[in-house]
């Protein structure tokens, strides 16, 4: 074979593996039944909520859940907050006994997300081993939410994680539900700048939406099914017997990847639980007006889905994984690394395809006319794929006219080539060895940030 040939079938081999991929997960996710509710009595609740500079929405975050669900701890952790969020946790704290700061401070803090969920673990120990004896099967009624400073969890999230296919379930140690950004219909995500400037912000806002609610919670019920459901940053929630488990090996259950919150759904189920995928349900939160804070976040996102690939020969080895499972989180982990490969195939195709036609006999208009068949081809096989999901949000998760579906496929394909951004971004950053924690701002600092500059 030829440089040429060899170039051709990797290219083909990546395409049926992500067209594969692709059908794999939009077939269940159109299929799913709804999820039955259970009794949130039998168990206690507790939420972990990381704070580092949250002092924007930390405080409607605390009176708001508490509000909702009066039976939940909430276990605020003030990662060595510098705008005042560590006075708002105490004040809330004096005023309301289901309220427990969790304040860490320099040098230990802001050394990342896991690190600050680790200290809120010790510190809940060590409350429920003050507080009361513990009954044989009090870790396993012992439910840990995590979620982040601005997150809203539904009315019925509580109902539905205590479900029969859920918690209800002894086998179950961990869950993740569905994630929706709350700021999706906000009309104005930029204020005091141009129109321009706001309907790129609400593109990107409709977009991250679209994505979490179709193509990432359809992997998630693909998942279901090869029983290897991966836990998100906001919206987890773990049985305290899965977390104790998961710690066995180092001590704590968070690791130290940028992606924690999947690092810990692999050790939980390496321990030998189940983790499931609740979508009837859901926890909101803002999304990104601005493409620089985006690829920021999702090169974050991606350095650590590169760093967690140092399971994949633990998931292989392990009995608690089914086969389809360890192949779907290999296939998951080595996405990066096939995208990688991807920025060289892709357009080296291109290139190849370009020259050839300049060389062939007839000229390369004569050429373009006889392989103008390229041009549907690429339509089925590189656009409709990511635009069907908007389609299916505008069909099943919110009414919305069809032209708007078809305006936003439009939108999400190329949308989805930021991942490209970021894998390149990610593995500068682990070639450099940098593996620091870069927090994400909110967009009520960012805006203030914007107004003092523009001051």
């Amino acid at each position: 074979m030829t440089p040429l040939d060899i170039l051709y079938a990797l290219s083909f081999v990546f395409l049926v593996m992500f067209l594969t991929y692709t059908t794999l997960i939009v077939v269940p996710f159109l299929r799913r039944p709804r999820a039955a509710e259970g009794d949130t009595a039998p168990f206690e609740w507790h939420a972990f909520l990381p704070c580092r500079d949250e002092a924007a929405v930390v405080e409607a975050t605390m009176t708001r859940t508490r509000e909702r669900f009066p039976q939940i701890h909430l276990w605020m952790i003030d990662d060595a907050s510098t705008d005042g969020t560590g006075e708002l946790i105490a004040r809330a704290a004096g005023a309301d006994s289901f309220i427990h700061p969790v304040l860490r401070t320099l040098p230990d803090a802001r050394s990342g997300k896991g690190a600050a969920l680790n200290a809120a673990f010790v510190q809940l120990d060590a409350w429920r081993s003050r507080e009361r004896a513990r009954a044989a099967d009090d870790d396993d009624r012992t439910i840990v939410v995590v979620v982040d400073a601005d997150g809203d969890l539904a009315p019925d999230a509580l109902r539905q994680a205590a479900g029969p296919a859920a918690f209800g379930d002894p086998l179950v140690g961990a869950l993740q539900v569905a994630v929706r950004m709350n700021n999706r219909d906000d009309p104005s995500p930029s204020p005091g700048r141009g129109r321009l400037a706001s309907a790129w912000a609400r593109s990107l806002i409709r977009m991250q939406d679209i994505e979490f609610r179709t193509t990432i919670a359809a992997m998630q019920i693909l998942r279901m099914r090869t029983v290897s459901v991966g836990l998100g940053g906001n919206g987890q929630f773990t049985r305290l017997s899965a977390l104790r488990a998961a710690s066995l090996d180092t001590g704590e259950p968070w690791g130290d990847a940028l992606l924690e919150d999947y690092e810990v759904g692999l050790r939980i189920m390496l321990a030998g639980y189940r983790t499931v995928y609740v979508h009837d349900t859901y926890v909101s939160q803002e999304a990104l007006p601005s493409a620089r804070r985006l690829l920021t976040q999702r090169t974050r996102w991606c350095q650590g889905g590169m760093q967690c690939g140092r399971y994949i020969p633990h998931i292989f080895g392990s009995r608690s994984f089914t086969n389809a499972g360890a192949f779907e989180a290999a296939y998951f982990l080595a996405i990066p690394y096939i995208q990688l490969l991807g920025l060289i195939v892709w357009p080296s195709v291109a290139i190849a395809m370009i020259v050839t036609g300049a060389l062939a006999p007839g000229g390369f208009l004569s050429w373009a006319w006889q392989s103008a068949w390229i041009l549907p081809l690429w339509v089925a096989t590189g656009i409709l794929p990511f635009a069907l999901w908007p389609i299916v949000y505008t069909r099943r998760e919110e009414r919305h006219p069809l032209w708007k579906g078809l305006l936003w496929g439009l939108g999400y394909w190329l949308y989805m080539y930021q991942s490209y951004v970021c894998v390149a971004r990610a593995l500068g950053r682990l070639l450099t060895r940098r593996n620091g924690w870069t927090k994400t701002r909110r967009n009520a600092d960012a805006d203030r940030l914007l107004r003092a500059v523009e001051v």
